[in-house]
């Protein structure tokens, strides 16, 4: 067994799993996003198969909303699994 795949391996199975994935997100959420959303997201946050995502710009809160099954799409693309379920905008 490689390094890369003890990692794989304990990863799969560890609680930093969600956090590692978290941390994807933010690294890619301009590219998914685009800028003017990524500028105003204050923060994104994975549990369990919920993304959380919170902003204080109302206009904005309002067209997440409206977007919440692309911005999922999108996302578990990034991920390289289906592992959101479900998108909630705070």
């Amino acid at each position: 067994m490689s390094i890369q795949e003890a990692m794989q391996q304990f990863l799969k199975n560890s609680k930093f799993k969600t956090y590692m994935q978290a941390m994807q997100i933010e690294e890619v959420w301009e590219q998914i996003m685009g800028k003017t959303v990524a500028k105003y997201t204050d923060k994104i946050q994975i549990i369990g198969t919920t993304l959380y995502i919170t902003t204080n710009v109302a206009p904005l809160k309002n067209e997440l909303l409206y977007q919440r099954d692309v911005i999922l799409q999108r996302v578990n693309e990034a991920l390289g699994e289906k592992l959101i379920k479900e998108v909630v905008i705070k």
